[in-house]
């Protein structure tokens, strides 16, 4: 038997159930951005917990996804405005 053939301790759950879906989310603004050769997209949403910002990084079809609850916002504003600072100001390495 090989290792991924070995029955779960957590109990058995069939291939033909669907997917865990979360509550629906209402689309408020998207942006799409290409860098070189990601695709970064930027969701503002809300549902019945509450808006979040969704960024989605597709590279080649591969998908990561992190989300911002919206009370979060205004810091990772400051944040990632201070990393852009420390880029602009700061020299690429030589090597």
């Amino acid at each position: 038997m090989i290792s991924n053939e070995r029955p779960s301790p957590y109990g058995h759950r069939p291939h033909s159930q669907a997917p865990r879906t979360g509550p629906p989310e209402d689309l408020i603004k998207t942006e799409k951005v290409q860098i070189e050769r990601k695709t970064f997209i930027f969701s503002l949403k809300e549902n019945p917990r509450g808006r979040f910002l969704r960024i989605t990084e597709d590279v080649g079809g591969r998908r990561d996804t992190i989300i911002v609850p919206a009370t979060g916002l205004e810091d990772f504003r400051k944040v990632l405005e201070e990393m852009v600072r420390a880029s602009a100001e700061t020299p690429p390495k030589e090597e």
